[in-house]
């Protein structure tokens, strides 16, 4: 009897003796040790991404003909969609320029875009990460904001030789100054505990009083120029309700995010062009 209460105790006892080595052990030891369990982990990762290409890509050859003449249309009304829109673009792009020139207005901060595939994702109610196919191979830099075609997706926490961390906007970490569509005050966006059954959500908080959102006419919540590394008017969510905050001054409420947020599977990076303007402050 007392042998097999030995036998129950081992595990505990190696398991504290275990904790205790690793709180006494320097700090760049256990920096060391997780960047290489980091580095070992990626190789796996990114060719697990890329047997998902390959199958993807032979599972698309399996399409008839009519199917691939069919999505080849598709195709063509899409691209000539944004080319109308590329252009319009340029035109506006132009007029900008011209405007700053004559109210002498310092330039935007110009970004590149380094699409990145999604190779893992870390999802729980406590944190919210994606790990992405690019790192330091394709000069991805801490703090970058990531976007998608919805808007914002999170911000780079952590940069390796073949990988990088994203933190997604949902996260109870992630923090940025944003603005409410057609209302110039800056409010606060910050992630929130999600239950993992429903949409993906967020909070405002510090929007004035005299703004009214309900669920007919929500207001959206974009990016601010005050948002560091995130460039004015990105898509955040919607605001479908407003209620006094804590301190009684101003209103607080729960943004709706987008759902692909859920289920992305490439992501584009946004890179400054001036890396001396680059400022990875959050609020």
């Amino acid at each position: 009897m007392a042998q097999l209460r030995l036998d129950k105790l081992k595990p505990i006892v190696a398991l504290g003796v275990f904790l205790i080595a690793w709180w006494v052990v320097p700090t760049f030891v256990k920096s060391f040790l997780k960047v290489s369990f980091t580095e070992f982990q990626a190789p796996a990762w990114i060719v697990s991404s890329y047997l998902d290409d390959l199958e993807g890509f032979w599972a698309r050859r399996s399409h008839s003909k009519i199917e691939l003449i069919e999505a080849g249309r598709e195709l063509a009304r899409e691209k000539a969609y944004y080319q109308y829109y590329a252009q319009r673009n340029e035109s506006l792009e132009a007029e900008v320029e011209r405007l700053e020139s004559i109210l002498n207005l310092p330039s935007r901060r110009e970004f590149r875009y380094e699409v990145a595939r999604v190779v893992r994702r870390d999802l729980s109610a406590w944190w919210q990460q994606i790990i992405i196919r690019k790192g330091n191979d394709y000069n991805i830099p801490e703090g970058a904001a990531v976007i998608f075609s919805g808007g914002v997706v999170g911000r780079v926490v952590e940069v390796n030789a073949f990988t990088s961390c994203v933190e997604l906007v949902t996260s109870p970490n992630f923090r940025m100054a944003a603005t409410l569509e057609g209302d110039g005050r800056p409010v606060v966006y910050q992630g929130i505990l999600q239950s993992g059954f429903g949409d993906p959500e967020g909070t405002v908080r510090d929007a004035p009083q005299d703004l009214v959102a309900n669920s007919q006419a929500p207001l959206k919540l974009v990016s601010t120029q005050l948002g560091g590394t995130f460039p004015p008017g990105l898509m955040l969510g919607t605001v479908a309700w407003l209620e006094p905050g804590s301190t009684g001054i101003f209103q607080a409420g729960t943004v709706l995010l987008d759902e692909r947020l859920l289920s992305l599977n490439e992501v584009a990076v946004l890179i400054p062009l001036n890396p001396l303007e680059f400022d990875t402050d959050a609020p």
